[in-house]
């Protein structure tokens, strides 16, 4: 099983952004920043996830996946599968998707205070700008 932790980030909501995708995989570490352009916050936290998935998808294929996240928005829509938003929607339905390429993709929240890695890879991807 893959973990994975992802956190977006923005300087202003909205505001320049990133997202931090913090993988531990067979013993080792993958880590990676991304600059995302301009969005809110809540876009960030889902791009993060897509991002983890890509990353994922093209270089884990196959395994069982284990995401974790400190935002709540992102992580009960995928639970839900909904999401009242329209701006969110295709956003979840991409993460729908790409996570329908693994044999298990689970996501969990968990508090900001036990992401520190993806938040750093996060706010270092809105610098990167």
């Amino acid at each position: 099983m893959i973990e994975v932790y992802t956190d977006g980030a923005s300087s202003g909501n909205p505001g320049v952004s990133g997202a931090g995708v913090y993988i531990k995989v067979h013993g080792r570490v993958v880590e990676t920043s991304f600059s995302l352009g301009t969005m809110s916050n809540h876009e960030a936290e889902f791009h993060a996830v897509l991002k983890g998935l890509e990353i994922c998808l093209k270089d884990f294929p196959g395994e069982i996946l284990s995401f974790r996240s400190d935002s709540s928005l992102v992580v009960n829509a995928v639970e839900a599968g909904f999401i009242k938003n329209p701006a969110y929607k295709p956003l979840l339905a991409a993460i729908n998707e790409r996570a329908g390429h693994f044999p298990y993709f689970f996501i969990k929240w968990i508090p900001e205070k036990q992401n520190p890695h993806a938040d750093r890879l996060a706010r270092q991807g809105i610098h990167d700008q």
